[in-house]
Parts: structure tokens; C-alpha cells; sequence
């Protein structure tokens, strides 16, 4: 089952092609590493498909809503976590996104917070970068939803964080849903990808399973290097 297609996607900000003729299809239960450099357009990308970002040309369709409004009910993207008052506790902005979306489970909250080492009575603006890191993880994943947009989430933190928030995405994740995790550090994630899509020159210049690279007898590191030998994307 078809879960997200992008079909000739192209996105301008402040008259600076961002994103081009991008194409992208994802399939149901998989975890999905969207890799491409600092820079390459990956964010912009998952804004646009969880609705965040608007004023695009192309279709995109999580199963068979297109309406930003609509896909930003249906996506979990870990961006959601920005803006909160970060002088509130953990537990609060849970309760506060337990209002907000109906398919947030609290029971999952808990129980991702417990695994991850939170402490649901510390304030937001007091995490460590791991910690952060963790909770977005916590908060995105407590969603039940068909497709998971996870955005750098092991940027700038510890490998023991890494390995827990891996850990809790192996466990944690509905059976027949999708999660897409942008990365550019790929020996992070590169055991759990069932496929990968490289982001370069503003659009998705390959899409592969992780198996047919793993059987010619490459690695995901390599093959995803492969493509920026020659230098990387300079795009926002």
C-alpha cells in the first residue's frame, strides 16, 4: 500500500529554487533514510509534506488526502515539538498535545518517556541536547499515525542517546506505518533502513531498497556517498 507520493514537486522561497521536479513514493511498514548533505532541501521537504509549508507546485498525497490541512492531521513530524513553551514540563506539553491531537496516545507517551530515560517533571528549556533530541522522538511517535517524519534526530547528540531513540523506533513503530528519518550522518541509521531516498540538486535523484544495495555488495554509507564525491548541495 501506497502510504506518500510526491509528483513534480518544486518549491521557491524568497525567489530561490529550493526544491525541483522532486518525485518520491514511499510504500506502507518501512523506515525510509532520506539522506542528502547540510543543506540539501531535506527539511523543506518533510515541511511540505506534513502541510507546514505551503505555496508549492506539484502534488502531494498521503494515501488520498493532498490538502496541507488534511496531511497535517494524518503526519507526525517531529517538528511539531518547535514553538512549545519551553518553561512548561514534559508532562505538560504531553497533555497539551494529548488536546490538540486525537490520535496522540498517552499510554505510548509514557511508556516512550520511561524507555528513553525522561523525567516527565523537568522543563522543557532545561533538557540537555540528548534529552531534547528524545523527546521530540517521544512526542512524535506517541501519534498514531500513518506516516512519521523524523528530522535530524540524532543531530549533535551522544551515541548512547542514538541508541536509545533507535531503539524506540524499532519498538515503537505501528506496524503498518511509515517513518521517513532525514539524516546525513548515515552510520547512524543505516541498520533499520528498509529503503533510501538521496536528496541532491534540489530533487530525489535515486530511490532504492536497502537490500538490493546491501546484495551489490555496498554499503548504505557508500552508495549514499557515492552521489557527493564530487561536493555538496549548497540549497537551504
Amino acid at each position: 500500500m501506497t502510504v506518500l507520493t510526491v509528483e513534480n514537486l518544486t518549491y521557491k522561497r524568497n525567489l530561490k529554487t529550493i526544491l525541483t521536479g522532486l518525485n518520491l513514493t514511499l510504500d506502507g511498514n518501512q523506515i525510509v533514510g532520506l539522506l542528502g548533505a547540510n543543506g540539501a532541501g531535506k527539511t523543506t521537504l518533510m515541511r511540505l509534506i506534513a502541510g507546514a509549508a505551503t505555496s508549492y507546485h506539484g502534488t502531494i498525497a498521503i494515501g488520498d488526502q493532498t490538502k496541507p490541512a488534511e496531511r497535517k492531521a494524518i503526519v507526525s513530524f517531529s517538528e511539531q515539538v518547535s514553538g512549545v513553551n519551553d518553561s512548561r514540563k514534559l508532562g505538560q506539553i504531553a497533555q497539551f498535545y494529548n488536546h490538540v491531537y486525537p490520535d496522540f496516545d498517552m499510554d505510548t507517551f509514557k511508556n516512550l518517556a520511561a524507555d528513553l530515560s525522561l523525567d516527565e517533571n523537568q522543563r522543557f528549556n532545561q533538557l540537555s541536547k540528548g534529552n531534547h533530541q528524545k523527546f521530540v522522538v517521544a512526542i512524535a511517535l506517541s501519534r498514531q499515525a500513518k506516516l512519521y517524519l523524523l528530522d535530524e534526530p540524532f543531530n549533535g547528540i551522544d551515541s548512547m542517546s542514538r541508541k536509545k531513540i533507535v531503539a524506540s523506533i524499532i519498538q515503537w513503530k505501528p506496524e503498518t506505518a511509515t517513518i521517513l528519518i532525514s539524516d546525513h550522518h548515515v552510520a547512524d541509521i543505516a541498520n533499520i533502513l528498509d529503503a533510501v531516498a538521496v536528496v541532491k540538486d534540489q530533487t530525489v535523484v535515486d530511490q532504492k531498497k536497502a537490500d538490493e544495495i546491501r546484495e551489490n555488495g555496498q554499503s548504505i554509507e557508500d552508495y549514499y556517498e557515492g552521489f557527493y564525491a564530487e561536493g555538496e548541495s549548497d540549497n537551504d
